[in-house]
């Protein structure tokens, strides 16, 4: 049944738009100024439509750049008056300045920008659940999580939060591109790869897994089992 579940999720929703709103279309011109790579419309609409048929109460953007898919799901949120709560975290504060104007432009969702590498904050997360001083430093548990990591940092991103992802919850991800060339076995993209497939392995026997090919990329989704 609940694999039934994690498919019916994955569904496109054909009563939302197919249309980005007027901010993420100009984001994603900015995105092409700045020489950023980007997923796919077809990736993002699709990701949308699985977070909101969710209707999570906490949504982790894990890689969030300057909130390109974050701000069509913001969209929506503010829309609908929705109590929703979003976390965006960034590794660096490259992004700070256009992701706080974005947190400002749907002011009416209750989003937090957190700025650190995701396993490092995952870690911290770890400590604070032993010691509960102060706040902890990212959501405790998450319904909707969304990584977008490198190639190098995909797997062990996935699999910290995997750890916070609640048991109705789901996460979603690109599925990485093969290294392609003669590449040694320690190049860190080989690495990260081989990674990736043990992480698909292992988690096999704690989630549900789902693969949703769609033009410009191939959405990972996990459920718990």
């Amino acid at each position: 049944m609940r694999e039934e579940v994690l498919a019916a999720l994955l569904a496109a929703d054909k009563e939302l738009s197919r249309d980005e709103p007027e901010v993420e279309a100009n984001l994603g011109i900015q995105m092409e100024h700045m020489g950023l790579e980007t997923w796919s419309i077809s990736v993002r609409r699709r990701i949308r439509d699985t977070v909101l048929r969710l209707n999570p109460d906490k949504i982790i953007f894990a890689g969030a750049g300057i909130g390109h898919l974050s701000s069509w799901i913001l969209h929506h949120l503010s829309e609908n008056e929705s109590k929703s709560k979003v976390q965006l975290i960034e590794e660096g504060n490259r992004f700070a300045v256009i992701l706080k104007r974005l947190c400002d432009r749907y002011e009416s969702v209750d989003t937090n920008i957190v700025v650190g590498s995701t396993a490092l904050l995952a870690g911290e997360l770890i400590a604070w659940k032993i010691t509960k001083s102060g706040n902890p430093p990212i959501f405790p548990e998450a319904d909707a999580i969304i990584v977008n990591s490198s190639m190098v940092k995909l797997a062990d991103d996935v699999e910290v939060m995997l750890k916070i992802l609640n048991k109705n919850g789901i996460l979603l991800t690109i599925e990485p591109t093969p290294p392609v060339g003669d590449r040694d076995t320690t190049d860190p993209e080989v690495v990260g790869f081989n990674k990736w497939m043990e992480l698909i392995k292992s988690t096999n026997d704690t989630h549900h897994l789902a693969f949703a090919p769609l033009f410009g990329g191939t959405i990972v989704a996990w459920f718990a089992k």
